[in-house]
């Protein structure tokens, strides 16, 4: 099974929508929508918004459904000049940009006494998504380190610090607590995310319209690597 998860409902809804045979389940604390899509076994549900809410939505979904594999979609701010609004992103892998312990001589980002701070994904989930959206949409998405962290940043000198502290793509507050949690308990994971605005404050004129567009993006990139499942013997 793959758990697909996302933070808010306009990220889930045509995934649920190309759904079969679907049942409800509780994982703990929160609700799955279990069934298949393209014959393969999925697992689709909404985390909320923020880390622990996206920590938590993960732990229970590996506690109580035993995914083979996760992806976490939704939107992001750009913090690459490079990318628009609407371009994708795949994490080579997730930080958490709020953690800071540098008074005890951590470095920024780094977690106390924790053995990893940055947290990759998996290169074959990475391979698959590459392929599936230069197929979808006629080009490959980014590549590179998403950051995370409780708070919506809105501000460009913000996002100018972020970008030459910790090197990221885009920011967002879900992905890297995801991520933590997966790697923790050796779920392959893919972060996908799409460029909603620039981190600055200036997001489209109608978000909710735009939010639908961009979630159905992510959708479609998730739905094409849950197809391809059986070229993944060990992820899915």
């Amino acid at each position: 099974m793959v758990a697909i998860i996302g933070a808010m409902d306009e990220e889930i809804a045509e995934l649920l929508q190309g759904m079969e045979a679907v049942d409800v389940r509780r994982a703990g604390p929160v609700e799955a929508r279990v069934g298949r899509m393209d014959g393969r076994p999925v697992a689709v549900l909404k985390s909320g918004v923020g880390k622990v809410n996206a920590a938590l939505a993960v732990q229970a979904v590996i506690d109580h459904l035993r995914p083979q594999a996760l992806l976490f979609l939704g939107v992001a701010g750009a913090l690459d000049p490079a990318l628009e609004i609407g371009d994708l992103v795949v994490a080579e892998d997730a930080l958490q940009h709020d953690v800071d312990a540098t008074p005890l001589g951590f470095r920024p980002g780094e977690i106390p006494f924790e053995p990893v701070s940055v947290f990759p994904a998996d290169p074959r989930l990475i391979r698959r998504a590459m392929t599936a959206a230069e197929a979808l949409f006629g080009r490959r998405p980014a590549v590179g380190r998403v950051l995370s962290g409780d708070r919506f940043v809105a501000d460009r000198e913000m996002v100018k610090a972020l970008r030459e502290r910790f090197g990221g793509l885009c920011v967002e507050m879900e992905g890297a607590a995801a991520a933590q949690v997966a790697h923790k308990n050796g779920v392959p994971f893919l972060l996908i995310r799409t460029i909603s605005d620039r981190a600055d404050g200036a997001a489209p004129a109608d978000f909710p319209a735009f939010l639908k567009e961009a979630a159905g993006r992510s959708a479609a990139l998730a739905r094409a690597i849950v197809r391809s499942a059986e070229e993944f013997e060990h992820a899915f």
